[in-house]
This record gives structure tokens, sequence and C-alpha cells, in this order.
């Protein structure tokens, strides 16, 4: 990614603040950075943090920028960019944020013929530990869909679908998936107290062991179902507590849950589509 390219955030959140530090530390320059937001005292402590250009007015930000990411929230999107229709540069690359809103209906709203990359990052991004999602329309070129890939690397791995619709099984996996896990560690806290632990240690050691495991996850060569083979030990503890899951049908749970989300991703998605 070139550090001439001119990106411009429209939204000053939390996730804004992700990748604009993502950016920032794979070396991409803040004075090639500039951000709006209608909130005041987010815009003054983004400016505080980075040092960036900062805006009240999307239309000002808008004609100055290569790449704009829509960082709003899903609800007020339309009108946003509604009011941006007509004022982008000749070859703007769109990349939006805003879960559960299409591609379509993002163009549409812009005017048409647009270049747009929708997104379903997840909140691990704010440690750079993010896994992101990527869909780009037709009028999304080769060199657009790198320069997507390099924004959103910032903050962890991405990856492309070649339907928007996996998109809603994307947020069922990834990008609800935090709570699945952070459910999990709950859990198993609670139920370390329930077995004679006091709160402060139970909670460590069920944070830790999560994260212990998604590293051996992520750097073994073997799959998660040999890692859990693993450490099951025949008629040993581990079994014994495996066998409890699968007696509660624990894939199935998962399976209802996850399937649950994607429902729901996609309702989400007609009702924005038809807000405007």
């Amino acid at each position: 990614m070139k550090n001439s390219t001119t990106i411009g955030f429209i939204g000053a959140g939390n996730m804004a603040y992700a990748i604009i530090s993502g950016l920032i530390n794979t070396g991409f320059s803040t004075e090639n950075i500039k951000i709006s937001d209608t909130n005041a005292s987010l815009l003054s402590l983004r400016k505080q943090e980075f040092n960036l250009e900062v805006f009240t007015d999307n239309l000002a930000l808008a004609c100055c920028c290569d790449v704009l990411i829509l960082a709003v929230k899903p609800q007020v999107l339309a009108d946003v960019c509604q009011a941006l229709k007509g004022a982008l540069k000749p070859n703007t690359l769109i990349i939006s944020i805003a879960a559960g809103v299409r591609a379509h209906d993002i163009d549409r709203w812009l005017g048409g013929d647009n270049a747009v990359v929708r997104t379903m990052p997840n909140t691990p991004a704010l440690l750079n530990q993010g896994v992101t999602g990527l869909f780009a329309n037709k009028c999304v070129n080769d060199v657009q869909k790198e320069l997507a890939t390099s924004i959103l690397n910032s903050v962890g791995q991405s990856l492309w679908v070649s339907e928007e619709g996996m998109l809603d099984a994307v947020t069922a996996l990834s990008g609800s998936g935090p709570a699945y896990f952070f459910l999990m560690i709950e859990s198993m806290a609670k139920a370390g107290v329930a077995l004679g632990l006091d709160e402060a240690t139970a909670q460590t050691l069920s944070i830790q062991t999560a994260l212990g495991a998604s590293m051996m996850a992520n750097t073994s060569n073997e799959s998660p179902r040999e890692l859990r083979a693993n450490v099951t030990s025949p008629n040993g503890t581990t079994q014994a507590a495996i066998e409890s899951f699968q007696d509660q049908n624990f894939e199935m749970i998962v399976t209802h849950a996850m399937r649950a989300a994607f429902d729901r991703a996609g309702k989400l998605a007609s009702e924005l589509s038809d807000s405007d």
C-alpha cells in the first residue's frame, strides 16, 4: 500500500481506532489518514492520540480521499451515504465495516457504480489479532482488492468470500465468535468457583487456559481435533469431561447457536435495506 494513498474514516469509534492504530504500526503515514465524526470530543481525542486531520463535515472529508472507510452504526449508514452522493472522487474505494448492510444498498445510496468492499471484522482487531471477512462488488478492481486486504491485514488476518451471503456465515462464526469464547471462559470460571476455587483464581485459570489453547491451535501443524485427542487420555479426567459435553450434544448446541446468528444477520440486512 502506497503512503500516498489518502484514507478517510467516517466514524471515529473503536473499530476506526483499531484500524488507524494498525495502519500506523505498519508504517502508514498519519499525514494521509483523515477522520470525520459528529462527536466533537471523540474527534478531539483521536486528534490528540494520532495527530490526524479531523473533520466535522463528511463531504469535506470525502472529496479529498482515495479510500473512504464507513465506520458508523448500521442504522445511520443510509443517511451518511445519501449525503455523500455525487461528492466522491472518481475511483474512490468504499470500505464498509457496518455490520449487516449489503454492498448493493451502499452503492445504491451513493448513487451507483461505486467500488464497494463490505467487511465483517471482529473486536480482537483492537489488539491487532482480528480476523475479517471481505466481499467486493463488481466495480472493485484487483488493485483495490489488494489495497483493502492491506488495510484490514493491519489489524490481523483477512479472508475474501465470493458470495456476499457468506458474510452472514462469517458474522455467525468470527464476528459474533468472541462472545462465545467469553461465555465459555465465564462458565468455566463459575464452575471452578463451584468446585471450591476463589473467584480470582478461577478466572485467571480460565482466561490463561483459553489463551494457551488458542495459541497452540494457531501455531500447531495439528488440527484442533488432533490437539484435543492429544490431551484426552483414555479413562482420564479430560475424557470424562468431553464425554459429558457430548452427552449434552455440545456440537449441536454450537451449531444451533451459529445458525441463530446466521439467520439474524440475514434478517437484519433485509430490515436495513428496507429502512430507506
